[in-house]
């Protein structure tokens, strides 16, 4: 599946760089590199990458602002971010910018392999989603990740739309985190990994569809099953 796959990786330190460059060519994949914030930009918005690996921590421009650059561009492009382990603040703030998923330091070469590959299979393949997605006083259009609520426009990532899409497609029950892994982000569900990326996308749309996140009324948590999409007619 790694045929004709281009990466971009965009981390400062050597050691790393070139390591995850070597591993992503011996698994097949076409890899770019960058050690520094603007190049790593220049290299994102002027080169057409299936996937972007983004650490945080980089000289001039950080991660933060390249990954809200990209998304400015272009709501689709795949992008992982690396992220120190247990800074917690760091995710969070990664994932709001538009982050698919992160990868904590140290991590499990064989296991980024693994999420890479899944990112890569469901950016591909897409998703049969209905073009249109119904809430009370929210109106979704999936093919232009755009929506219209109460308060205006809304924008949408496309990982934020897929989780819309398969909760409206599976509006009569609760889905599990773990589904949600397995059909969204293509992670096998046998897959050991701790990652809270399902739990902040929920947040991020809560606040774009809801008009009290904190209280929600569209998208629901069921305790103890999931998540529950309440969708119109």
């Amino acid at each position: 599946m790694t045929k004709g796959y281009r990466i971009l990786v965009i981390e400062d330190e050597q050691a790393i760089r070139e390591g995850l460059s070597d591993v992503l060519i011996y698994h097949g994949y076409a890899v770019d590199s960058a050690a520094t914030g603007a190049e790593g930009l220049n290299k994102a918005l002027s080169g057409r990458f299936d996937l972007i690996l983004l650490d945080i921590m980089l000289p001039g421009i950080d991660g933060y602002e390249i990954c809200n650059r990209i998304r400015a561009e272009d709501r689709r492009q795949p992008i992982i971010m690396l992220t120190a382990r247990g800074a917690d603040e760091d995710v969070i703030r990664g994932l709001k910018l538009g982050a698919d998923d992160y990868v904590a330091k140290p991590f499990s070469i064989q296991q980024l392999v693994l999420r890479i590959q899944a990112v890569l299979r469901r950016s591909q393949a897409g998703m049969e989603q209905a073009r249109t997605i119904s809430l009370p006083n929210v109106e979704i259009d999936t093919e232009n990740l755009s929506g219209v609520g109460k308060n205006g426009d809304i924008v949408f990532t496309r990982r934020e739309i897929e989780v819309l899409a398969y909760l409206a497609e599976n509006s009569d029950r609760p889905v599990p985190r773990e589904e949600l892994l397995a059909k969204v982000w293509g992670y096998a569900r046998n897959l050991d990994i701790e990652t809270r990326t399902v739990d902040i996308h929920i947040a991020k749309i809560r606040r774009k569809i809801e008009p009290e996140p904190k209280e929600p009324r569209n998208l629901v948590t069921v305790r103890g099953a999931g998540y529950r999409l309440l969708t119109e007619g």
